[in-house]
């Protein structure tokens, strides 16, 4: 039963990963739908899925075409025209204006991202934001210099972390960006709750670290004395200043917290932008990628810790889907929009025909990549 009940679990958390990607994808379309219906375009078809047919039903009044499809993970709307192919009607894509048919285009990303932005809120309201805690913190036992570096540079436990030098903190990431490019020595100043009372501590910069090329929270916790040990200034001595770090949730005022998801999901957007610039550059390995089956693991295990992080793991691939749909990369609606600003621009389209090829290209590149990053996986 024990082996049985296990299975069961891991096929229902891939279940509820499977749903999140396929909800996120369908308001993605369904973005494009409205658009084009306000702005009086002819679809063709809106599905759900890809692959065979499960259910379809044709609006006798539109002609358009409702269908849900065997593999859930994508979805489509199809308007008129939209292959390339000359326009059959006024209302076909490719025949509507080039401002037009961006507004259709930017909807899909939009509605991703305003999804999100509700899910970050009504997270944020529900259980509070991500903040840092100092747990138990060992103090220096002698008088002299050690005890004096930690009475004027240090945390007290039970500190609550919420900004440095300003910064918000809301993922691991912003400890890295917040302490980026300092050194050893220097001071940051670090907002913090200690009691239910808003603190601004000077927190010297402790341990011999890289902080040109911090990249991980551990390395930007022990710069701030954090789970390891510090030097005094003049470096002869150790400090044992050992800290336990560890995540909580902590709740702001209404307006306070309505401000802290539109900048959480900002920071969730210059994330993804930072992984990519990390990729192009090598700084990333493609290892450390993930493609579809990757993203469903991974979300599979984050949905079903609790019900906070469903909200979280689901708002960070709406911005996801946002932001990469944006991108100039051929196929993605931000490519499309780039051809259209050029025909708008110019008064002359792009062969349609040429700009089919690019985009057919695009597909297939960005399958095979993600087909790649998810074998890269497993080797």
């Amino acid at each position: 039963m024990g082996t049985f009940g296990s299975v069961m679990s891991a096929i229902g958390s891939v279940l509820l990963a499977i749903l999140i990607l396929l909800v996120m994808v369908t308001v993605h379309e369904l973005g494009h739908y409205l658009a084009g219906k306000a702005l009086k375009f002819k679809i063709n078809e809106f599905a759900i899925g890809f692959g065979p047919k499960l259910f379809k039903r044709r609006s006798k009044k539109t002609g358009e075409l409702f269908s849900v499809r065997l593999l859930p993970l994508g979805g489509f709307c199809a308007f008129e025209g939209e292959d390339g192919d000359a326009p059959a009607s006024e209302n076909s894509f490719t025949a509507k204006a080039p401002w037009k048919r961006i507004i259709v285009l930017i909807a899909g990303p939009l509605m991703n991202y305003l999804l999100a932005l509700l899910l970050i809120i009504a997270a944020m309201f529900a259980f509070g934001q991500t903040a840092y805690k100092i747990g138990s913190v060992a103090r220096p036992s002698d008088d002299g210099a050690a005890a004096d570096i930690y009475s004027e540079y240090s945390f007290e436990e039970n500190d609550v972390i919420l900004k440095i030098d300003g910064r918000n903190i809301y993922l691991s990431t912003d400890f890295v960006s917040a302490l980026g490019g300092k050194k050893r020595g220097d001071m940051v100043t670090v907002t913090v709750d200690r009691q239910n009372r808003l603190c601004e501590v000077e927190i010297m910069l402790r341990d011999d670290c890289d902080f040109v090329n911090l990249s991980d929270m551990s390395t930007a916790c022990r710069a701030l004395g954090v789970g390891t040990y510090a030097v005094t200034g003049d470096g002869e001595e150790e400090v044992k200043l050992y800290y336990d770090i560890s995540p909580q949730s902590y709740r702001f005022g209404f307006f306070t917290t309505i401000g802290h998801s539109f900048q959480y999901s900002w920071r969730i957007a210059g994330s993804i932008f930072g992984i990519l610039g990390e990729l192009l550059t090598g700084r990333m390995a493609l290892k450390a990628m993930g493609g579809p089956v990757t993203t469903i693991r991974l979300t599979s295990q984050i949905a079903t810790q609790s019900l906070q992080s469903f909200f979280e793991i689901a708002a960070y691939i709406g911005v996801n889907l946002a932001v990469f749909n944006l991108l100039p990369i051929p196929a993605l609606d931000g490519s499309k929009v780039i051809f259209c600003l050029i025909e708008w621009i110019f008064r002359k389209p792009v062969p349609r025909k040429i700009e089919a090829v690019i985009h057919a290209v695009g597909f297939f590149a960005i399958l095979g990549f993600a087909v790649l990053v998810d074998i890269l996986q497993f080797v």
